[in-house]
């Protein structure tokens, strides 16, 4: 016990942990769930990453599933300084998987950002951010137990001294590094804009801790600039790292020869799914799979690395083929409407959403063309008269008068607006109208089995002759 207080006091904090243990980093790759792993991780490195996190870990099933916890801490010498980051919801649960992680890391990250589907089924990441009790819970239990730091990841509230509040709890609690995604729990996918870099700047101004800048980052002259708004101790990026690994030294390298360098730091560093490694090749050739679709093709069926280096070779030839330049002219990327020619690493900007049209004049019928709106017919009176299996083209060409008389005529007659079955004979339920035995069809089937009698209609006649075949052969073995 009290050789586990003396690792307390010594344990660093603040900047001092930024300082010392870190080594100062301003330049940071972010978790990222199937896409930090150690290969990436490696890769960024060589590029002039700083400090890289490993992928977002279930604390729940570390702590559960041996496999998962050996993949998960897969590392190497050169992988520091390195952040492990879990998603919990159960302090006692995240403290157990942080003691197991924290001789293979420098600190136990908390994600609290998290804004996708998943987060919010399993209650974990930016939806936690309404329950602050518990989070504070959550960063407090690792603070006292931990012979090593732990460092939180958020995202903002549209109100901004709400966020500075929610950054100061979490300093109070012990969190000793805090990284800032400019963008709220709302803000992905097509709805994804520009992160707030005024939020971050208001919590790097009120914390007493090192503060990362999340958002906004495709080229180098963008860290330079966040920096510089902000006042932040680093730059994390995601996507822009991706996309161009060399993001942090300014490089514009070919997609295709990342793409086999990459492949060549997956099979240095295993272990590395096949899924894993695909993905980072979609989104290092996105610009160029564009144009070229086989090449695309061939990389969605990939099985292995073997066949992703053949895709990539597809790739690079029909580039050559077709539209390589060796210069770096703006005539191409001006046509294809990116900064530069799509042969280039280059960041990828998701397009802004679709207007949404109004349905009740875009509505047609499947048959005819012609809207609901164009024949003045209801959603309800349109139902009754398809089920009386009515069509729109018997309306479209008639005049108005005459179109509303023989909507009304159908509407007021006394056709059934569905059809009547007879009642099974074993139950009383509808029968089926062709079932030979008069039955529905759970019924038809004990019956047939009774009877041996075949029902074509339900379509239960091969179990039984594959019954009698069976019993047959069990009678002639007997005998």
């Amino acid at each position: 016990m009290e050789e586990n207080d003396e690792k307390m006091d010594k344990k660093l904090q603040g900047y001092e942990f930024w300082e010392k243990t870190l080594g100062k980093p301003s330049l940071v790759v972010a978790p990222m769930v199937d896409q930090s792993e150690l290969a990436w991780r490696m890769f960024s490195r060589k590029y002039g990453a700083h400090l890289c996190y490993t992928p977002m870990f279930h604390a729940s099933v570390f702590t559960r599933n041996v496999q998962y916890r050996k993949d998960a801490l897969t590392s190497c010498d050169g992988d520091r300084p390195l952040i492990v980051q879990f998603c919990a919801n159960n302090p006692d649960v995240l403290i157990q998987a942080a003691l197991m992680a924290q001789d293979h890391c420098d600190a136990i990250d908390i994600n609290l950002g998290c804004p996708q589907t998943i987060a919010r089924r399993g209650y974990y990441g930016a939806f936690l951010a309404d329950n602050w009790p518990l989070v504070e819970k959550l960063v407090k239990v690792c603070h006292e137990r931990l012979k090593i730091p732990v460092t939180c990841k958020i995202r903002i509230f549209s109100d901004i001294q709400k966020t500075v509040d929610y950054a100061k709890m979490l300093e109070r609690a012990g969190c000793q590094l805090l990284t800032v995604h400019g963008r709220t729990k709302e803000m992905k996918g097509p709805m994804t804009g520009l992160a707030n870099w005024e939020h971050i700047k208001a919590i790097k101004e009120a914390l007493s801790i090192p503060v990362f800048a999340n958002g906004n980052i495709q080229y180098k002259k963008d860290i330079e600039r966040c920096m510089k708004v902000t006042g932040v101790d680093g730059v994390m990026t995601a996507e822009g790292n991706l996309h161009n690994p060399m993001l942090f030294i300014g490089g514009k390298p070919v997609i295709w020869e990342m793409a086999f360098e990459y492949l060549d730091y997956v099979e240095k560093y295993p272990p590395c799914p096949t899924s894993y490694a695909r993905g980072h090749v979609f989104k290092l050739c996105h610009h160029g799979l564009r144009f070229h679709t086989e090449a695309r093709d061939l990389l969605s069926a990939s099985r292995n690395i073997f066949e992703m280096r053949k895709a990539v070779e597809k790739l690079q030839e029909l580039c050559k083929g077709t539209c390589w330049k060796e210069s770096d002219g703006s005539d191409s990327a001006a046509k294809d409407k990116l900064p530069f020619q799509h042969w280039f690493c280059q960041p990828y900007v998701r397009p802004p959403p679709k207007k949404k049209t109004d349905q009740k004049n875009t509505k047609t019928d499947d048959s005819s063309g012609a809207t609901v709106n164009d024949l003045n017919i209801s959603k309800k009176k349109m139902k009754k008269l398809k089920k009386r299996g009515h069509n729109v083209n018997d309306f479209t060409s008639l005049n108005p008068d005459q179109k509303a008389a023989k909507i009304a005529k159908f509407l007021s007659s006394n056709q059934p607006t569905k059809i009547v079955y007879d009642d099974c004979v074993r139950c009383g339920n509808p029968r089926g109208n062709k079932c030979v035995l008069l039955c529905c069809k759970p019924c038809c089937k004990v019956r047939m089995r009774d009877t041996e009698v075949i029902c074509p209609a339900h379509k239960n006649f091969k179990k039984l002759e594959r019954r009698k075949l069976n019993s047959g052969i069990n009678q002639n073995q007997q005998t």
